[in-house]
């Protein structure tokens, strides 16, 4: 089963994963969570992954963020081996290459705004880029909010907070959980906008796992995932896309 992009002269992939299975013991079955499973991922491409709860999206992705190994199959990132790597090595590559954008978000609670992007730069040993920082803030529309807790901070507020921060230090990947699964229809909408919009102007390489088939318009491809199977889905329409208001975020 391949589910790759499809166009021809398309650019290299940044992500590729080839043959991947993920199984685990059960009592005495063995459970297939991820049966084999080949993916392209390329630059400046939003890739939506739809699928029931159990169906393996979740396993899917820590597997393309290097947070579990695969059974069987590699992944790699721009040609180089990236899941066979032993775990600190793909820890220091996680860090540089993939950010990540969670459900609840993952925001320290204790931490204004300002300061949750210091914690990559502790966990890098890079001296922080205040620059980059604010940037990011003022392109997701809340520089204002910058000193505010998580808490301080409405549901779509702190999903920005959370895509900044996943963008601070220039990953080539972004890999999406159910990131707007606590909104309401419009703030979802709109999260799932901002987060096209930066994959396409900042050419990131980016996943969006989801249930809401209603944020599938803004995706460049669509897979869906159901019993460990990942297929490929209809692109969805221009039409689509570019319908319904993105003014008021």
């Amino acid at each position: 089963m391949t589910a790759s992009a499809a166009a021809s002269g398309a650019a290299p992939p940044v992500m590729s994963l080839e043959t991947v299975t993920r199984d685990y013991r059960q009592g005495d079955e063995t459970v297939h969570a991820l049966r084999s499973t080949d993916l392209k991922l390329r630059a400046g491409e939003l890739v939506g992954i739809l699928g029931p709860s159990g169906s393996g999206k979740s396993t899917l992705l820590t597997i393309m963020g290097g947070l579990r190994t695969p059974s069987s199959g590699r992944v790699t990132i721009s040609g180089q081996p990236f899941s066979s790597l032993p775990e600190k090595q793909r820890a220091r590559l996680r860090l540089r290459r993939i950010g990540f954008v969670l459900q609840a978000s993952g925001l320290v609670p204790f931490l204004r705004l300002n300061d949750q992007f210091s914690l990559h730069d502790r966990a890098a040993r890079t001296q922080g880029d205040t620059d980059r920082r604010d940037h990011l803030l003022d392109s997701l529309g809340i520089t204002k909010r910058a000193h505010a807790y998580p808490s301080e901070l409405s549901g779509g507020e702190r999903q920005r907070a959370a895509i900044a921060v996943a963008l601070y230090h220039d990953p080539d990947i972004i890999l999406a959980d159910e990131p707007t699964a606590s909104l309401d229809t419009r703030r979802a909408q709109d999260v799932a906008h901002l987060l096209a919009d930066q994959t396409h102007e900042l050419g990131k390489a980016t996943v969006m796992v989801t249930h809401d088939e209603r944020l599938l318009p803004v995706c460049d491809r669509v897979l869906a995932m159901h019993d460990g199977v990942l297929t490929e889905q209809d692109a969805p329409k221009d039409s689509e896309r570019q319908s319904g208001s993105r003014d008021d975020r």
